[in-house]
């Protein structure tokens, strides 16, 4: 990509880590960072190779040097942050959940729309090839009239009590925390791959551990220092509101039927976000956890697409990266979001499976209806909630 694109990342957490490596894949260069503290972001910045850091997310805002803001923060400040960023006529790439609620959700998007900015959401399980490539067999009619939706998100990394995390806490992660934060990227990948709608759903939610030993700022997915601070009476514990785990059944606007089970205690399953499409002809499955084949079952047949290029279809191979063989994998899909990110901003023409701004609104208003459900115990329909200048 030609040079000139600068980017500021605004969080230095695990997720920052992977903005800012993808960032200079995607031929961008890093220009700032910013943290909690500026001590934190000087030692981000050498940390994640940024030119230099900035001692707030604001200052980094506000450098003219910086093309396109990436929010990488916890959740409640993901909203003043892209809306100060879109003010300042920067393009924004924020972290889902795009608002820790319904509101803010459709507050950013109103005003991504006005900016006329590149606003996009890391929805990245789209840039898997074997996704596209299950998108084409749908698209083109291969699979026949889906009749099933379901699957899985898995991961146990907050399975026991000393497990804490900012997301846990409501007030920093928003009211949902395994759907908004997981389940999301599921929905977003049914509804993408298959183009159908969820329209009406019930959900019900489990809080298995409904006390956590307080870690403080500790980073998604790092081990706690001491296993066994659970049994210490003098370690401080927190009260959880937000669910560890959420099972939803829900039907789509095209007649079809699903169920989704989302966990983050589920003991020995790291990050499987596992797809089921069941159509007349075929059915699909995708594991994220084995990305490089897609399994394909017909009546007389089940066959492993493998992700060789020669052999994907067009819009698919376009993802393949490298020889089949040689692994491709969650990174390569944030290069390849970003990639299109970064295209979008230079040629003015929205890269094809771009997730926008107006994604990220559709994932809080399905959990917007997951949370009403759970709280309710009934049934409820999913709106389209599409705001004043945004498509649909």
């Amino acid at each position: 990509m030609e040079e000139g694109l600068r980017v500021g990342i605004a969080g230095a957490g695990f997720i920052g880590g992977v903005h800012a490596r993808a960032a200079r894949l995607a031929g961008a260069r890093v220009v700032g960072v910013a943290a909690a503290t500026p001590a934190a972001a000087a030692e981000a910045a050498e940390r994640l190779g940024a030119e230099r850091p900035h001692p707030t997310a604001q200052a980094l805002i506000e450098d003219d040097e910086i093309d396109v803001v990436h929010v990488c923060t916890p959740n409640h400040l993901h909203v003043p942050l892209a809306e100060a960023a879109l003010a300042a006529g920067k393009h924004v790439i924020c972290e889902k959940p795009l608002a820790p609620d319904l509101a803010g959700a459709l507050a950013v998007t109103d005003a991504a729309a006005r900016a006329g900015r590149v606003a996009a959401v890391p929805f990245v399980y789209r840039y898997y090839p074997t996704v596209r490539e299950a998108r084409e067999r749908v698209r083109t009619g291969a699979t026949g009239s889906i009749r099933l939706l379901h699957g899985t998100y898995l991961q146990d990394w907050l399975l026991r009590a000393e497990d804490d995390n900012w997301r846990v806490r409501a007030d920093e992660g928003g009211a949902s925390r395994a759907f908004a934060d997981i389940g999301s990227h599921w929905c977003d990948l049914a509804e993408f791959v298959t183009g159908h709608r969820i329209t009406r759903l019930s959900a019900r939610m489990l809080t298995a551990l409904t006390e956590r030993v307080s870690a403080g700022s500790r980073q998604a997915f790092a081990r706690p220092e001491d296993g066994g601070a659970a049994a210490d009476a003098a370690v401080d514990t927190e009260r959880v509101t937000t669910e560890d785990a959420a099972t939803v059944q829900f039907e789509t606007d095209q007649g079809a039927l699903g169920v989704l089970v989302v966990s983050q205690i589920s003991a020995g399953r790291k990050n499987r976000l596992w797809l089921e499409i069941d159509g007349a002809e075929e059915s699909l499955a995708f594991d994220q956890e084995h990305p490089e084949s897609l399994w394909c079952g017909r009546r007389e047949a089940t066959t492993l697409m493998l992700r060789d290029p020669a052999f994907l279809s067009p819009a698919a191979a376009r993802f393949a990266t490298l020889p089949a063989g040689h692994p491709q994998g969650y990174a390569d899909c944030f290069e390849g979001f970003l990639t299109d990110v970064y295209a979008t901003i230079r040629d003015r023409a929205t890269a094809d499976g771009l997730p926008q701004f107006a994604d990220g609104l559709r994932a809080a208003t399905i959990t917007d209806a997951v949370l009403s459900s759970a709280r309710d115990g009934r049934w409820v329909d999913v709106p389209a909630a599409t705001p004043v200048g945004v498509a649909s």
